[in-house]
């Protein structure tokens, strides 16, 4: 019968979220029940955070995997060594035995815990017990990690921080058998934290004989990076549709975009992986191209500023010609 009953770990959370952060001391505790003292001859716990992506292909007949890692740090706590190097000399009595661990994070730019389609970002704990070369105990446990860089996505670019306040806008026309269609499209700022709103302002100008609809998303882009090869997965996230616009005439529609409050935020601090966002408004219109706007959107970490709701019409739909 196995002497060892229970064999767990866990890891102390010092807020509501129980994430750590860079330069924080991360401290646990190992618990193992025995039903009689063993002899052991290595029980220690495992700190690492890595990055890890993945990906298959096919070049013609042959499967092709493109992979690649980064380790962020790897640490090592020994609670019972045995002093001959495998000779079970320890001893760990019988019952319920507790055993606390720390570890100090290192205070270096390392990006959050994130999961996509083809790589990961993980933080964890492992723990192992050696009785013998036949008997070995194992757990594991990941915890969220948080960086401390407030934008993890501008450490080269001061102007992506200038412009996460400002108005973002741009404008469509698209041309088809029946007429003209002119998109203008503003959305209030650049930057928003997750769980806040905001407006999405559309004026349709439409000089064609049938209705369109305006159909608005939000896209997420994730991107991997293995040595010399780059794949890309993206996914639309719709979040309402427009009332429609009668044929030869114009209409303003507003629209309030919620960001999930779990939905990750941008970050392009690792080198094998980054995350992006674009809003996306498109016309319901058959057998019409180049019917769609991009605008681009930064998702930030933390708690959402309450919405403040702006007029239905902009200033700068109203420079627009009537």
């Amino acid at each position: 019968m196995m002497t060892v009953k229970h064999f767990s770990l866990e890891y102390d959370k010092v807020n509501e979220q129980g994430t750590y952060s860079p330069g924080e001391v991360l401290t646990g505790k190992v618990t193992v029940v025995t039903s009689k003292k063993i002899k052991v001859q290595c029980f220690l716990v495992k700190a690492k955070g890595k990055a890890k992506v993945t990906w298959h292909e096919q070049d013609g007949q042959t499967p092709v995997v493109h992979s690649n890692k980064k380790k962020y740090f790897y640490f090592e706590h020994i609670i019972l060594q045995d002093k001959n190097k495998g000779d079970g000399s320890e001893i760990m009595g019988p019952g319920r035995n507790v055993y606390p661990f720390s570890f100090v994070i290192p205070n270096t730019d390392m990006p959050s815990t994130y999961k996509g389609k083809w790589g990961e970002i993980t933080y964890s704990l492992r723990a192992q017990l050696t009785q013998s070369i036949w008997l070995v105990h194992k757990t594991k446990t990941e915890f969220p990690f948080l960086t401390k860089s407030e934008f993890p996505f501008a450490s080269k670019s001061e102007m992506i921080l200038i412009g996460l306040k400002e108005q973002q806008h741009a404008t469509r026309i698209s041309f088809f058998g029946s007429g003209k269609i002119t998109l203008n499209v503003t959305s209030e700022k650049m930057g928003l934290k997750q769980g806040e709103a905001m407006g999405v302002f559309v004026e349709v100008l439409n000089d064609s004989a049938r209705r369109v609809i305006p159909k608005f998303c939000l896209c997420e882009k994730q991107t991997f990076v293995a040595r010399s090869k780059k794949t890309v997965h993206t996914k639309d996230i719709l979040f309402g549709t427009g009332v429609a616009v009668p044929a030869e005439s114009r209409q303003t529609i507003t629209k309030v975009l919620r960001i999930p409050p779990q939905l990750p935020p941008t970050f392009f601090n690792c080198c094998m992986m980054k995350l992006e966002y674009r809003i996306k408004v498109t016309l319901d219109v058959p057998l019409m191209r180049d019917s769609e706007i991009k605008l681009p959107l930064v998702i930030l970490q933390g708690s959402p500023k309450p919405h403040q709701q702006k007029p239905e019409r902009s200033v700068w739909f109203s420079k627009l010609p009537g």
